[in-house]
């Protein structure tokens, strides 16, 4: 019951901060609805499991990000499939794998995912006492396949003239 606690301590402290970023940017609805996926049962227990149950370790790098395929985990794996299948906010949802799975496919993300993708960013990092967006991304975007129009705009969000220009 402890780790059920704790994470959805987590996931209500988080889904707050994402609410306030999307507030800023102009997408209420979208913060209202964030990532209500993780309280469905496909989530919430391999969630709950994998960051706060009996053989939980520490998973995020000091970033904060956390890689969720090849953990070892396959009921965590499924459920963060799951998730970034059903949000639009991820960028794995904007990605397709070639039928020869030789190369992927990535696709534009629409202006309201890729604004709430930059709000999950940041409400992630608050939730995590690592408020430093800039810093994140530098270190984690290598990792993330994102359309070119999709990188520029999140780029010029954070280093130019954008709808806030700090983490």
């Amino acid at each position: 019951m402890r780790a059920h606690l704790r994470y959805l301590w987590y996931v209500l402290r988080h889904k707050w901060y994402v609410f306030w970023e999307c507030y800023k940017v102009g997408i209420l609805w979208r913060g209202l609805v964030h990532d209500l996926s993780k309280f469905s049962p496909s989530e919430w227990g391999p969630y709950v499991n994998h960051f706060y149950g009996p053989n939980a370790r520490q998973w995020r790098d000091k970033t904060g990000y956390y890689k969720p395929t090849n953990t070892g985990d396959p009921s965590f794996e499924l459920a963060w499939l799951h998730h970034a299948n059903s949000n639009d906010h991820h960028w794995q949802w904007w990605t397709q794998v070639e039928d020869d799975q030789k190369s992927t496919k990535v696709y534009p993300m629409s202006d309201a995912a890729q604004k709430e993708m930059l709000a999950d960013w940041r409400g992630a990092g608050r939730a995590q006492g690592k408020p430093d967006t800039i810093a994140w991304y530098r270190a984690n975007r290598d990792k993330m396949l994102l359309h070119p129009a999709t990188r520029e705009w999140i780029e010029k969000q954070l280093f130019g003239e954008g709808i806030r220009n700090n983490g």
